[in-house]
């Protein structure tokens, strides 16, 4: 038995109790006008094989579903991808079909045919005219002229409120007070700098290892 068969086998016997299969042919009637019972008992004898068929099919399709399922399991691919895939495909399905182009066809000749017409020229035409008296109107230009100069005063106030701050902080700096300060802020770091250096100097008195007249005194 090859490898193909035995998985087919395999997957029949694990979904024969998934599925129903109805095996009865259809109850006896009076034959059917024109037909030999030779004819009907040929015809049942069919119809109960395409049946049998139909059962099995729908039994291996079962199995490659199962199969199928445990193979995206152990892929990873959830339920979410299938279907965005599904739903893709589906669409480029419904875009290269027939009735979606001869949709699109229709849709693409109306619209010729509504831009076309002379109630849409006509509306067009209109629009157009209310827009050009809307414009030259002395309202519109009115209020064009009146934003305009709100914007203007907007930047003018602006710029002075930027002008009069700078001009207050060079007042500030050429004020005595500040002058003052700034004279104090020097002085006090010109003798931190003075006592550092005065500290790290090798050649002053305090910084060699001699001592004063009154060290070396005998009391």
């Amino acid at each position: 038995m090859r490898a193909s068969d035995s998985l087919l086998h395999s997957l029949l016997s694990d979904t024969m109790t998934d599925v129903p299969v109805d095996n009865t042919v259809s109850a006896r009637t009076s034959a059917p006008e024109g037909l030999t019972e030779a004819e009907e008992e040929e015809l049942r004898s069919e119809l109960a094989k395409v049946e049998e068929e139909i059962g099995t099919l729908r039994q291996v399709l079962a199995a490659k579903e199962r199969h199928c399922g445990e193979l995206k399991r152990k892929l990873g691919l959830t339920t979410f991808d299938g279907l965005k895939q599904n739903l893709s495909k589906s669409w480029h399905d419904v875009q290269v079909s027939n009735a979606y182009m001869k949709t699109s066809e229709k849709l693409g000749e109306w619209n010729e045919k509504v831009t076309q017409s002379e109630l849409y020229l006509s509306a067009s035409s209109t629009l157009e005219d209310w827009n050009e008296k809307l414009t030259q109107s002395e309202a519109y230009k009115k209020t064009q002229e009146t934003l305009s100069q709100a914007g203007q005063k907007t930047s003018a106030a602006l710029s002075n409120v930027g002008s009069v701050i700078s001009r207050k902080l060079g007042d500030m700096r050429n004020s005595t007070t500040f002058k003052s300060f700034e004279d104090r802020v020097g002085t006090i770091k010109s003798k931190v700098v003075g006592s550092r250096e005065n500290s790290t100097d090798p050649h002053s008195p305090t910084g060699s290892g001699d001592k004063s007249p009154q060290d070396n005194a005998p009391f």
